[in-house]
């Protein structure tokens, strides 16, 4: 059999790396401190104007309250020191803690207020103002501010005169978020140079760096060092395997993969429809496809047996893929049945129904390829194409050219449904 044309590339799209912002928490700054974090800095620390013991014994309960999670009662404990103390101090921590309420809650954006105006407040120790604003450039980067986190971090870095590992990484993961790939590598760098502990998420945007910026071998490498350092890992895999795909290298994307198939570490339904498409990507750039389609179909046949691998119409979708590029027709139009089943649209009826043209079933052809029409298709010129061609194997000749003049109205066919029909003496 003849591989069916208009096969449809498959797409080779990069798994979705994320690295999230951890802030941590200030500590309870009402109460003395043994150490002085910022004795450098350069701004100079007002007196504080934190008196009345009652007070303060409100904030510090409120702040404990936000240390335990408990909202309602930290929120009922510092809202009425932010509305009505005279002590700027107590306000400014009061809003600290409701800060950190609000970014728990996942309102990034109300907690940045809070925190500014906690920090325009004035009266904080410069112990406790540069751990707001840290803090402040962390919340900016979970609301993805990247430009304005960093330049919190700049700001921070030229007043409090410090210099952290963390402070370096959440400047690198700014400069990759902005696409100042060159920048993030020397910050990560920066970070990892300034701890024996680095975090493992600062290798994810280096590797990613590396691979924006063009230098897909030192990403590759680096991607394939942190597996084999962390073998298993599956998010060790899944940065590795993104990485290599982002830099083109399938094969050894491939692989890996199969090192951890092979060890038993290959587990999830992404890890193993990854695979069996990094097979069929392979295959297509091939004169020989059939080889890569059978491991894909191996790959994935291996997932749906072990549960892994659910029945959704994309997954019998792809599986039907693999086995029509492997030249198993019985088994790619089981697959294509299944996903039509439980299909919103009707993608796998059309190519199941050119799957039959290839094999001369007009009839069976005709039937899928009308049943996608009915339910929708995203190139309905197409559609009517083939209906007009499974009319004509059909020796249905008016059929075929109702169909034809269906697909001279979608501008993707109209010029060659046109030209066929004016050939066909059917042009009006």
């Amino acid at each position: 059999m003849k591989h069916a044309r208009g096969l449809t590339m498959l797409a080779s799209s990069a798994l979705l790396l994320t690295f999230a912002a951890s802030p941590a928490l200030a500590s309870d700054t009402a109460k003395p401190k043994q150490e002085v974090l910022y004795p450098n800095a350069t701004r100079v620390a007002p007196k504080l104007d934190l008196t009345n013991q009652k007070e303060q014994k409100q904030l510090n309960e409120g702040l404990d309250a936000v240390t335990a999670g408990d909202k309602a009662k930290a929120e009922q404990t510092l809202q009425p020191l932010v509305d009505g103390s005279k002590s700027k101090y107590a306000q400014a921590l009061a809003l600290q803690g409701l800060a950190t309420l609000k970014y728990q809650d996942g309102d990034y954006k109300g907690a940045i207020a809070l925190l500014q105006q906690s920090l325009a407040n004035g009266v904080l120790p410069n112990d406790t103002y540069f751990q707001l604003e840290y803090m402040l450039a962390q919340f900016q980067l979970a609301d993805e501010q990247y430009q304005a986190s960093l330049d919190t971090i700049t700001k921070w870095r030229a007043e409090g005169k410090k210099e952290t590992a963390s402070s370096y990484a959440t400047e690198g993961n700014d400069d990759y978020r902005l696409g100042k790939y060159p920048e993030a590598i020397a910050a990560i760098k920066k970070a990892q140079s300034l701890t024996d502990k680095p975090d493992a998420s600062w290798n994810q945007i280096l590797m990613a760096s590396y691979a924006e910026s063009g230098q897909g071998d030192q990403a590759a490498q680096m991607a394939q060092q942190n597996y084999e350092a962390n073998p298993n890992d599956p998010q060790a895999l899944n940065n590795a395997v993104a990485v290599l795909m982002q830099a083109q290298k399938n094969p050894e994307a491939i692989q890996l993969m199969e090192k951890a198939r092979a060890n038993g570490t290959l587990k999830t339904e992404t890890n193993y429809v990854n695979l069996g498409k990094l097979y069929l990507i392979t295959g297509q750039s091939k004169d020989d496809p059939k080889p890569d389609a059978i491991k894909a179909t191996q790959v994935l046949e291996e997932g749906i047996s072990k549960g892994v691998i659910t029945t959704s119409s994309d997954n019998e979708m792809l599986l039907g893929q693999a086995y029509e590029m492997a030249d198993n027709v019985s088994k790619a139009l089981d697959a294509y049945g299944k996903a039509s089943a439980t299909a919103t649209d009707g993608e796998a009826s059309l190519r199941a129904g050119q799957l039959l043209l290839t094999e001369s079933k007009y009839s069976q052809a005709k039937s899928q390829i009308q049943q996608s029409i009915d339910k929708g298709v995203k190139h309905k010129g197409t559609a009517y194409m083939l209906l007009a061609e499974s009319e004509r194997g059909l020796k249905d000749k008016p059929a075929a050219v109702a169909a034809m003049k269906q697909a001279a109205q979608q501008p993707e066919t109209a010029e060659k449904a046109k030209a066929w029909l004016k050939k066909a003496g059917a042009g009006n």
